[in-house]
């Protein structure tokens, strides 16, 4: 008789993130969960050999970031403390990093960093 194994949310968006990442659609991923999935969600990078580097955030999330190597190197250097405390710059690196839309980092990082919506001059 099989018994039917249930897979939580976070796992199975864990599992699409590293499938993305081996076919190559992204370098690097942030992949945010609760810290009872932590150890779980660790063990599943290592069975496959993906470089990771761990971000606890407030007192149940866990921010994970996986992918390329290089990418990891350089999140070591810019995320050093909470992600709500990166500068315009740093949250644009590392959005871009993360493969989103680079136009809409462009307008995030120009609302930030002129504190209110930027107005072109052309």
């Amino acid at each position: 008789m099989k018994t039917k194994t249930t897979i939580s949310t976070e796992m199975k968006v864990l599992m699409n993130h590293i499938y993305e990442l081996n076919k190559g659609v992204r370098q690097m991923v942030l992949f945010t969960c609760n810290k009872k999935f932590g150890e779980q969600a660790v063990q599943r990078l290592e069975s496959q050999g993906i470089p990771y580097v761990l971000q606890p955030v407030g007192r149940q999330n866990l921010n994970m970031y996986f992918g390329r190597r290089e990418c990891l190197e350089a999140i070591r250097l810019i995320v050093t403390r909470p992600l709500n405390q990166l500068s315009p710059e740093e949250d644009f690196i590392l959005g871009a990093m993360l493969g989103y839309d680079i136009c809409a980092q462009c307008q995030r990082y120009c609302q930030r960093k002129c504190k209110q919506p930027c107005v072109s001059k052309n």
